[in-house]
């Protein structure tokens, strides 16, 4: 899984992108290799070769000579021999290349269908599940000497240093006087006091208030750490501290359900992976809302699944949830002036992808873009599906 501080590509790149207007935009998006044995074969290279001709020929279609293409190209095609890309991989690659700011590539935690694209902007589509639904979240790890505090998303891990906020150890919120009283021990010099493990009553309150003490006091520094108040807070500590933050917090969104054990010894890596298994639910919950809120309006003037109709609110604004079947595209032209909407078999030099330009344009005006498999599409048989804003 992907672990890192900053998403694999950031936001501000992103949009960036999705400004570019020159000739001779070319996209690429390729698997890639992670295995062993099909390193050694090449097999991505040989995937980034194809590619390099399906869009050469397309070039020539642009009335470009065979030179100029092959000058053009000559950036990516120099990927070919970088040992370090392919030997130390993410699952996809994602390849951008225009006149004016030549290349850029990223190595992405997608898998990507290998396709390539040619027009005067990027096909970004691909790209959407980083953006849209990954789902932000905060990861807190505690014990009595250790505290955590990471912001997360399926595709970010980021330490936000919560010891600048909040006390780091039991000690610094209770006093460093502390001592344990769940636990006391015989006297040595009387045998007949055996050493007992009081469970129960005066010890077991006291240990229960000084972790009280010693999460309000944290509690406080979470409210200056975290920015999204609303995301939900996940613990990793054990079973008795759960209960007990889970009581004591008043953060509004403390996560039903946490990390067991001791926290401190895990990897970084694995940490992201269980807290994203164990949240990811939260955040198929709002897509699954959301289709239902399809099919509970469809019948109403408040969801389209007609194309035409779909690109013009887009254009307007008015698109609150978009839904974008992935396997496949519509190409055509979209007048912006006439709202007018032509639909064609497939992609050429005068048209574009269409479901690309209304995913961007809705993502641009705020609108929730989802990519769905064409099985969980609200509406079947459609690849784009829309909820009005009004």
């Amino acid at each position: 899984m992907y672990t890192a501080e900053k998403l694999p590509l950031p936001k501000s790149t992103f949009e960036s992108l999705m400004a570019k207007k020159a000739l001779h935009c070319v996209s690429i998006y390729l698997s890639m290799d992670k295995k062993g044995m099909q390193q050694n074969l090449h097999l991505a290279q040989a995937k980034l070769k194809n590619c390099l001709k399906e869009v050469g020929t397309v070039l020539l279609k642009y009335q470009l000579n065979q030179k100029g293409v092959e000058d053009y190209l000559e950036p990516i095609t120099q990927l070919l021999d970088r040992v370090d890309l392919w030997r130390n991989p993410s699952d996809g690659l994602a390849i951008f290349l225009d006149p004016e700011t030549g290349l850029q590539y990223f190595k992405v935690p997608i898998s990507f269908e290998t396709q390539t694209y040619v027009a005067n902007h990027f096909y970004l589509k691909p790209l959407f599940p980083i953006y849209t639904n990954d789902g932000t979240y905060y990861l807190l790890e505690i014990s009595r000497d250790y505290v955590k505090l990471y912001k997360a998303s399926r595709y970010q891990f980021k330490d936000l240093f919560v010891e600048d906020f909040a006390p780091k150890r039991l000690e610094e919120a209770v006093g460093f006087d502390y001592r344990p009283k769940v636990l006391q021990f015989r006297n040595a010099n009387n045998l007949s006091s055996a050493g007992v493990f009081h469970g129960h009553g005066e010890g077991k309150d006291d240990d229960k208030n000084e972790m009280v003490k010693f999460f309000r006091a944290l509690d406080k520094g979470l409210k200056k750490a975290i920015e999204n108040q609303n995301a939900p807070l996940l613990l990793a500590c054990t079973d008795y501290l759960y209960s007990i933050y889970k009581e004591t917090s008043t953060y509004k969104n403390v996560y039903d359900g946490h990390l067991g054990g001791d926290p401190e010894f895990k990897v970084k890596t694995s940490l992201h992976q269980d807290s994203w298994e164990l949240i990811e639910p939260y955040f198929k919950i709002l897509e699954s809302e959301m289709i239902q809120k399809f099919k509970d309006l469809s019948y109403s003037q408040k969801t389209s699944y007609e194309i035409g109709e779909i690109l013009r609110a887009t254009f307007q604004g008015t698109v609150e949830v978009l839904f974008v079947e992935n396997e496949s595209d519509v190409f055509g032209t979209f007048n912006l002036k006439t709202n007018r909407v032509t639909v064609e078999k497939s992609k050429d030099i005068s048209n574009t992808s269409l479901t690309n330009l209304a995913a961007l344009e809705c993502y641009k005006r705020g609108g929730k873009v989802f990519l769905l498999h064409a099985e969980h599409m609200p509406m079947k048989n459609s690849n784009l599906n829309a909820i009005f804003r009004y």
